[in-house]
């Protein structure tokens, strides 16, 4: 009984945490692209993000045109869900220096994961019905194409079929991989979820 709610524990955990994040990082993509704010889920993901975003940016300002407090509150519920997960697990004192380079790790694993599932909608969306316009893929694209473009732009003419998104995907499992590397040498074994690892 007690592994059950143990379970329960955790799946409540990663599953709330992993959902705030992802819309934590969308929200520092949208500004950082300069995406459409007017669109209907951005409209969704500023409100989410606000009632904690807020107070944040007193104590941490913006960086260079980039939401700096998003990314600290991305790594503090990653910090907060991996903690949480331990202590779930019976995982006693808690590392928390490795808790600490974990979440950063995770954090920017959520960044690769979103934008490999983000070219693999959009490429399938693009087959099954590219001219139906929808806010998400529009802002998919949005967010997608600044890393997409200057690739694209440096591809030969393949005769109007586009290779970038393959070399994107290419390079973002590149990253992954030093990713678990950085992760193993830190002391994360994949023992328990982290999101993005």
């Amino acid at each position: 009984m007690g592994s059950a709610f143990t379970d329960i524990g955790l799946m409540v955990v990663n599953t709330i945490a992993g959902l705030f994040i992802f819309v934590v990082i969308l929200r520092f993509l949208l500004q950082a692209v300069r995406a459409d704010f007017y669109n209907p889920i951005s409209q969704f993901i500023v409100k989410a993000t606000n009632p904690f975003l807020l107070p944040l940016r007193k104590m941490i300002p913006g960086f260079g045109g980039y939401d700096v407090a998003s990314l600290v509150l991305a790594v503090i519920v990653q910090l907060i869900a991996i903690s949480a997960t331990l202590a779930l697990i019976g995982f006693w004192p808690l590392p928390i220096l490795n808790i600490a380079v974990w979440s950063v790790l995770g954090t920017i694993g959520v960044f690769l994961d979103l934008y490999f599932w983000g070219i693999l909608i959009v490429i399938i969306i693009s087959w099954i019905a590219p001219h139906n316009p929808n806010p998400a893929i529009d802002l998919l694209k949005q967010i997608i194409d600044p890393i997409s473009k200057p690739i694209r732009d440096r591809m030969p003419d393949m005769g109007g079929i586009d290779l970038s998104p393959i070399i994107v995907i290419l390079i973002l499992r590149v990253f992954e991989t030093l990713l678990s590397g950085f992760a193993g040498a830190a002391g994360y074994g994949g023992q328990f979820p982290i999101m993005g690892l």
